[in-house]
């Protein structure tokens, strides 16, 4: 006897034609075009517009303001780049899984786990090497998203949203108690732990990019692969099984997608406050829900907010202001009209 055909989901709302959402995303591409090149050719020491090309292909530095855009701004943006891209999807995908707006990637336990690795091996090793810190950082990610995923699994009904997120708050406030614990009892681990945990883009060199790349990279791809997956448990775990749709693995998977993702941004330039949250929040109020709008939008969106911000703290007088501290002041008044609006309509 045939089985019946799987009925591919019904696609959700979305706003704007074809031919609009293409010259959207062409504009935004555009929009971080240049955002790059602002942030390439401003900051303390200037740069004139004429020296950033040669600067970005220059090795040796030809001039000192070539040898400014090679060795300290170029390595700042393409982390930016990657980071903000993360970050972004992160977001989408945690608000997705969730099915709510206010939710950040931070609720998994990434935020809390990285930043009581990053401590321990500071207070174990002595050093602060950013390299060492990423590796930790990302270790303590992955393992406080497992213990997430592992607590809020258990029982009847699974992994279900609101059991992660109150898994996520409780593994995040062990973690911060026990990050609070090592550093009372290691004073010296303040120092190293402090210049990770405000979030910034600056004082990372290439290499520190080249290791998290291939995890941003994986994250990437499998958070676009779960664009209908992710529609479909829009709908709610009934209708989507209905449809054909595997909630449990879909759930995994992009849990799986924003631990690689938002681990990989976290261990590099620290806890970036608001960005997860706030780019998905403005991609589905001008697309609508669609995932397979939602994402590409919010893969172009956040790095130009993230290199905006970091240009902005880098213009801040009179001193710099670190890119962590700018989302931060520019953030908290989105939260807030977030929380007012109380748009969950739109998941």
């Amino acid at each position: 006897m045939l089985s019946p055909a799987r009925t591919p989901p019904p696609r959700p709302p979305a706003r704007g034609g074809r031919g609009s959402h293409r010259l959207r995303l062409v504009l935004l591409a555009a929009a971080l075009l240049a955002t790059v090149v602002g942030s390439l050719a401003i900051g303390a020491g200037h740069v004139p517009l004429g020296r950033v090309l040669p600067g970005v292909f220059s090795p040796d530095g030809g001039s000192r303001a070539e040898l400014i855009v090679h060795e300290l701004r170029l390595p700042r943006t393409l982390l930016g780049i990657a980071v903000g891209m993360a970050l972004g999807l992160a977001g989408a995908v945690m608000q997705a899984l969730t099915r709510n707006p206010l939710a950040e990637p931070g609720l998994l336990g990434v935020n809390g786990g990285a930043a009581l690795a990053v401590v321990l091996v500071i207070a174990a090793t002595r050093a602060d090497d950013v390299l060492v810190c990423v590796w930790a950082a990302f270790a303590g990610a992955a393992g406080a998203a497992a213990l997430v995923y592992l607590i809020g699994a258990r029982g009847r009904g699974g992994a279900a949203p609101a059991r992660l997120v109150l898994a996520g708050a409780a593994v995040n406030a062990v973690s911060s108690a026990l990050t609070a614990g090592v550093m009372l009892l290691t004073p010296h681990t303040f120092g190293g732990f402090r210049f990770w945990q405000v979030g910034s883009l600056g004082g990372r060199e290439m290499p520190v990019l080249l290791r998290v790349l291939p995890f941003i990279a994986a994250g990437t791809v499998l958070a676009l692969l779960l664009a209908r997956p992710l529609n479909a448990l829009g709908m709610g775990d009934d209708a989507g099984r209905a449809l054909g749709s595997r909630p449990g693995r879909t759930r995994v998977l992009g849990a799986a997608a924003v631990v690689l993702l938002c681990g990989s941004a976290t261990a590099a330039a620290g806890p970036i406050a608001f960005l997860g949250l706030a780019v998905p929040f403005i991609v589905r109020t001008a697309v609508g829900p669609d995932q397979r709008l939602v994402l590409p939008y919010s893969l172009l969106l956040a790095p130009v907010l993230l290199l905006g911000a970091d240009i902005i703290g880098r213009v801040s007088a009179p001193g710099e202001l670190e890119t962590g501290i700018v989302t931060a002041f520019l953030g908290a008044p989105l939260f807030a009209v977030m929380v007012r609006r109380g748009r969950t309509r739109d998941l």
